[in-house]
């Protein structure tokens, strides 16, 4: 007689289910490779100590500067200038009425929490996938978490309008864009409708520094001249499109590119053709142009042309729908 069959009353053991991630070699690798990563980040961050947060004590500093009537982009020591949109400054407030020591946990808390929001989401989706990226992005975002910058905030919040209504994501995009200029290519992963909010909420943003064109013309000036290192931080471009490529499995394996690029060489080939053999191939041309300007801001065809993309999941984010096939 076994031992489980002599005690009939004892629960069966639990152990081997909560182990079973160990006979994927892949998850395991996963896991040992965000643990490193994890492990970089926090020894940088804690030998760092007090010097961190220098760009989040500007942005801090430029609120409580413009509060007492100066100008936050040549406020005095020790902060460093507000290099951002002038109107944008009010946005800063409720976060900098806090007293510099809680502003700055709540600033960085709130960083690290959906970082590790967005990371839980990756993972369950592709776990090496995301353990690799999260490897390559290791310094870049040691960087931001130390010195407070926007950039992690900026492709966060244009992570965060792939999943939202088209007019809030839009103005997540549009926002990150005026505050950053990195985030502008990441118009192409938002879904079709956002695209057409996002331009909308930069024309607003454009009647906004008009203005303010004094203040923005400073600020213009300030930015150029200001001395900045090498931007190791923009790399985080590729955390703000993990939802987009996560939706296109094809993307993400190496196989797969060549069969992709030949897709798309023949669909390209495909337009040519016909509009080279088309009666009047110049307004053939200019109706192809209008078509797809439609498509990419969600005007035409989304459902289909999203249903027909071969590189996309059938559930999940909205995929940015293809051009059509002739």
């Amino acid at each position: 007689m076994t031992a489980a069959a002599s005690h009939p009353d004892r629960a069966p053991s639990r152990i081997p289910d909560q182990v079973g991630f160990l006979r994927d070699p892949r998850r395991v690798l996963a896991i040992v490779l965000i643990s490193l990563a994890g492990t970089a980040i926090t020894v940088f961050l804690v030998a760092r100590g007090e010097l961190a947060g220098a760009d989040a004590r500007a942005y801090w500093g430029g609120v409580r500067v413009w509060l007492d009537g100066g100008d936050p982009m040549l406020p005095p020591q020790p902060y460093l200038p507000y290099v951002y949109a002038p109107w944008s400054v009010p946005l800063f407030l409720p976060w900098a009425a806090l007293p510099w020591d809680v502003a700055w946990i709540v600033w960085r808390g709130v960083n690290v929490l959906l970082l590790i929001w967005t990371a839980a989401w990756a993972y369950q989706r592709r776990p090496l996938a995301t353990a690799i990226l999260l490897c390559i992005l290791a310094a870049p975002i040691a960087a931001t978490l130390d010195t407070g910058n926007l950039t992690l905030f900026c492709a966060l919040g244009v992570w965060a309008a792939q999943f939202t209504g088209p007019r809030l994501g839009g103005a997540l995009w549009a926002l990150a864009t005026v505050l950053k200029w990195f985030p502008a290519p990441l118009w192409l992963v938002l879904p079709p409708r956002a695209r057409l909010w996002g331009l909308i909420w930069m024309a607003i943003a454009g009647i906004l520094a008009l203005a303010t064109w004094p203040q923005t013309w400073v600020q213009i000036q300030t930015a150029i001249a200001f001395p900045r290192p090498f931007r190791l931080d923009y790399l985080l471009l590729l955390w703000a499109a993990v939802p987009w490529l996560w939706a296109r499995p094809r993307l993400l394996e190496p196989r797969e590119w060549r069969p992709i690029a030949r897709e798309v060489l023949d669909w390209t080939a495909t337009q040519w053709r016909s509009v080279r053999t088309a009666p009047r191939p110049r307004s053939a041309a200019w109706t192809w142009v209008e078509r797809q300007v439609r498509v990419l801001l969600g005007l035409e065809g989304t459902a289909a042309d999203a249903a027909a993309d071969p590189a996309a999941e059938p559930r999940g984010v909205d995929p940015i729908p293809p051009a059509p096939r002739g």
